[in-house]
């Protein structure tokens, strides 16, 4: 069975979290949730996952994919080493990668933006243009192995477009 990391923390939002949880062990994978350390992660409205692994335990080669959910939880998953690594990784290796909301600040701090097409939460804009991305205001823009979505109204479509790309 294929693997799938969601890397987050705390305070992110629940929906960006959980969809993308259920909806891809719907479609037969396991997905395992990572935080800077094993937790039970608090979301932004109330509802916990948890995290049964750290950042710093996860491997880039043991996934298929990977999911950054937004909320205030890429600020500090941002700033984990191997968390950039993780990222750096399975672009490199041209794995499926999902970002939503402020999810693509992780993709920023990674360096794997520059020239590609990306979106985000509105208040990341400025953010993702002078990472070198070319910001798009979509639902939902690919971008080779990249999917980037705004806000949690576009769930339907970036799950749709993530599990295109896994091939599901």
């Amino acid at each position: 069975m294929s693997k799938i990391l969601i890397m987050t923390e705390n305070k992110s939002e629940d929906t960006e979290v959980l969809y993308p949880y259920y909806r891809l062990q719907e479609a037969g994978f396991e997905v395992e949730v990572a935080a800077l350390t094993r937790k039970t992660v608090d979301l932004k409205f109330h509802l916990t996952v948890e995290a049964t692994k750290a950042i710093d335990e996860c491997r880039a080669e043991d996934y298929a994919g990977l999911v950054l959910p937004g909320g205030s939880a890429p600020e500090k998953v941002r700033l984990n080493a191997n968390a950039l690594k993780i990222v750096r990784e399975i672009n490199a290796a041209g794995k499926p990668i999902a970002a939503i909301c402020h999810g693509p600040q992780t993709l920023i701090s990674a360096d794997v933006l520059r020239g590609r097409k990306a979106t985000a939460y509105p208040g990341v804009r400025d953010d993702l243009k002078n990472a070198g991305a070319l910001y798009e205001d979509a639902p939902v823009v690919v971008d080779g192995n990249l999917v980037t979505s705004r806000r949690p109204e576009d769930l339907p479509a970036f799950m749709r477009e993530f599990c295109r790309l896994l091939g599901v």
